[in-house]
């Protein structure tokens, strides 16, 4: 473990509490406005929650990948737009950096990100890239001690926020991936994307039109490592991503049994029928199931195994998971879940994109599948 038992809960109370005190009273107000206060912002640099997967020695706290996700499942137990402000640093947008960077790399950004003083991204995903992470087109061509980037960049979360982006490109037959800065010229946004959930993060197209990178920000310091790096990445991001629908699926059985002990028909709580408790009991036994797989993987990881079939597991079951946790949430509600007045049609539509995140359903189960082939030939 990177910190002591009673130093790592501590931390996790200190979280809980700045959860439960400080952003959920503003879940409302982040979704109508679409944007996160400042103030919020700044209170989560100040907590290092930018940080917590950067190594100790740039600034960061270093916690292992169970401590991680422990983290992220009492963290996200509020609108997961709070967690997706600080992901990237933690997940996709620095561990392309944190295990494949050279010093030189790792010495100028992880102590920025680490700090907040940075946001980052990550651009895998184009029009007919994103599950199919071998056919990126973006084209990255070596001049003048240069590479110049042209391509276009789809859905990419936090990306006009980012001061640097993890971006895969093409260079020759192979992927590279490269720390793209922002302010640059030929480097360009489109428009922010309206959509079904998730407000308060935004997603737009990153264009690039003969941006020039400096050949030192091709991480690693080598051509055709993008889709390895890619690769370890997307196994980290997952585990977060399973760790917040845990989070999620937790917040919701909170609010329901509240509710269902509060609401009255027939002249008792509806908690008195057993309908509602089986709804109710499905929801705790699949949350269960999906925190323990998490904390197991995660735990696997720390001992030095491969876990990517694991993390795909994880992956897919927590992301079914919390779309059903919701459905039931909004049932045991009832018309009190269809409204804007509760958070459970917010939460709803928030976790739809879990599926999609990180990886479809479909591209889990094909991994799942060819790892378990694959460890029998």
């Amino acid at each position: 473990m990177a910190l002591d038992p009673e130093t790592f809960n501590q931390l996790l109370e200190t979280v809980d509490r700045y959860v439960k005190e400080r952003l959920v009273p503003h879940e409302k107000e982040v979704s109508e406005k679409n944007q996160i206060p400042p103030e919020l912002v700044l209170e989560m640099k100040e907590l290092g929650l930018f940080g917590i997967s950067i190594p100790e020695k740039f600034g960061g706290m270093g916690l292992t990948n169970e401590e991680e996700v422990r983290l992220i499942m009492t963290f996200s137990q509020t609108s997961p737009a709070f967690r997706i402000l600080w992901g990237g640093n933690v997940g996709i947008g620095s561990q392309g950096i944190v295990l494949d960077g050279t010093d030189a790399q790792k010495q100028h950004y992880l102590p920025k990100l680490a700090s907040g003083e940075y946001i980052s991204s990550f651009a895998l995903t184009e029009t007919e890239a994103g599950s199919d992470a071998a056919s990126v087109k973006t084209i990255a061509e070596r001049e003048d001690g240069s590479y110049v980037l042209n391509g276009r960049k789809r859905f990419i979360t936090n990306a006009q926020n980012a001061d640097i982006i993890t971006v895969m490109a093409r260079t020759g037959d192979d992927i590279s991936a490269f720390i793209v800065e922002k302010g640059v010229p030929g480097l360009s946004f489109g428009k922010p994307e309206k959509k079904m959930g998730l407000e308060g993060t935004h997603i737009c197209d990153v264009v690039f039109e003969d941006y020039r990178v400096p050949a030192e920000n091709l991480i690693g310091g080598q051509e055709g490592l993008g889709f390895k790096t890619a690769m370890k990445v997307l196994d980290r991001g997952r585990m977060s991503v399973a760790a917040g629908c845990v989070g999620v699926a937790e917040r919701l059985i909170e609010e329901c049994v509240a509710y269902s002990l509060e609401r009255q028909q027939f002249g008792k709580p509806i908690a008195e029928f057993q309908l509602i408790q089986a709804m109710l009991a499905d929801s705790q036994t699949e949350a269960y199931a999906a925190k323990t797989m998490v904390l197991d993987a995660a735990r696997k990881k720390d001992a030095g195994e491969d876990i990517i079939m694991e993390a795909a597991c994880c992956k897919m079951f927590a992301s079914e998971m919390v779309g059903r946790v919701a459905d039931r949430a909004v049932q045991i509600f009832g018309g009190a879940g269809y409204v804007a007045d509760y958070p459970i049609e917010r939460f709803y539509r928030d976790v739809r994109v879990y599926r999609i995140y990180e990886g479809t359903t479909q591209i889990q189960q094909l991994i799942i599948a060819r790892q378990m082939l694959k460890d029998k030939n």
